[in-house]
């Protein structure tokens, strides 16, 4: 998938998250799954997704 493609989708994710705060869950593991992709791109994350992620990990840890 194209870089900017990626960047895109995160972009949606996270309004869906401010939008949709009954499906949060549902929404963080789809943007942890794209962070992952971005990340396997080789691109750094910007600060503010990493902290993002780092909150949302905190609230549903993996199992």
């Amino acid at each position: 998938m194209a870089f900017e493609d990626l960047k895109a989708q995160i972009s949606l994710l996270v309004g869906q998250i401010n939008n949709q705060p009954e499906d949060v869950h549902e929404l963080y593991e789809l943007l942890h799954q794209k962070l992952n992709e971005f990340r396997a791109t080789g691109q750094a994350l910007p600060e503010d997704l990493v902290e993002l992620e780092q909150r949302m990990l905190k609230e549903f840890p993996k199992t």
